[in-house]
Parts: C-alpha cells; structure tokens; sequence
C-alpha cells in the first residue's frame, strides 16, 4: 500500500510537473505571439503614416506644378497646346521634323520647377538615341513638332510625364517637368 501510494504520489508530481511546463509554454508562445503582434502592428502604422506622408507631399508637388505652369503659360515666346504642353523655341533649326516611328538623337537636360537637375545627356558627355513613341508622352508631342536643330523648352505637365505613379527615387509623382531639348538628328 505504501508503495501504491508512493505511485501515485510520483505520479501526481510529474501530472503537476507537466502541467505546470504547458503552463510556463503556453505563457511564453502567448507573450512571443503578443510581441509578433505588437510589431506588426507598429510596422502598419509606420507604413500607414508613410503612405500619408507621401500622398501629402504628392498633393503640394501637385499644386506647385499648377501654380508653376499657370504663371509659365503667361510668358511671352510660351505655346500652350491643347494637351497642357507648353514649350518655347530657343533656337530654331531648318532640317527634318520626326514621325512617331522616327529614332532621334537628342541632347537634353530635365529640371524641376525649382531648376535641380534630375537628368542630362548633356552632363554624361553623350546625346541620347531613341524612338520618338517610347518616351514620356509630353516628349512625343514635342519632338514630332520639332525640326533637327531646333532647341526648345519643354514645360511638361504631369499628366504627359510620369504622372502620380513618378519614376522611382528620382522623380515625384505629380512632378511638372522642364527640358531643354536639342534635336541633333531624324533617323528612319
């Protein structure tokens, strides 16, 4: 009887033992799964906050660029095409004028409105090669109205740009773009 006893002395420890360690598991996979949460949730509110800042500088890029094209537009020499394209000829050239199909050779330098210099084939030492149909829509309808050895500024609203997706790091969304285009040759 003593050693029944002892049995079931032993036995009640290690059912005690072993509930106690699911006890101790289930506290620590409840506090990791708590922390995971807390991360998680702390990671959403950081990009939910990001996304906002974002779609804020998005809007005042947005307002600027209208603000920029609206007082652009009042300079004397500025055309404004029905698409919002507006550009004006620095240099005029007599020679061929491109088709949608058409390659050309261009020099150029894009800016934004506050004049930083985002690209240049100028500062790279080498004018750029192209099809005229696979640039940004405000450069296809310029460059089809342009002559070889024309230079023009392009003032490019963002809708005929990279609009409210931008270009990667380098370029805003709703970004309003300024070129000044050379075009050195029509290849067919």
């Amino acid at each position: 009887m003593v050693l029944v006893s002892l049995l079931v002395a032993c036995s009640d420890r290690q059912a005690t033992t072993e509930t106690k360690v699911n006890e101790t598991a289930d506290t620590v996979i409840s506090k990791e799964e708590s922390m995971l949460v807390s991360e998680a949730e702390a990671e959403a509110r950081r990009l939910a906050e990001l996304q906002a800042e974002k779609a804020r500088v998005a809007a005042e890029v947005a307002d600027l660029g209208e603000a920029y094209l609206h007082i652009n537009s009042q300079k004397p020499g500025v055309k404004v095409m029905e698409s919002g394209l507006q550009f004006e000829i620095l240099e005029q050239g007599d020679g061929r004028s491109p088709g949608s199909a058409s390659r050309v050779v261009t020099h150029y330098t894009g800016t934004f409105t506050n004049g930083d210099v985002f690209d240049s084939s100028y500062e790279r030492g080498k004018p750029a090669e192209f099809p005229v149909n696979r640039v940004i829509p405000g450069w296809t309808e310029a460059l089809q109205m342009m002559k070889e050895g024309d230079i023009w500024r392009l003032v490019i609203p963002s809708d005929l740009g990279y609009g409210s997706r931008g270009a990667g790091d380098s370029i805003p969304p709703n970004s309003v773009l300024i070129f000044e285009v050379e075009l050195i040759e029509v290849k067919n």
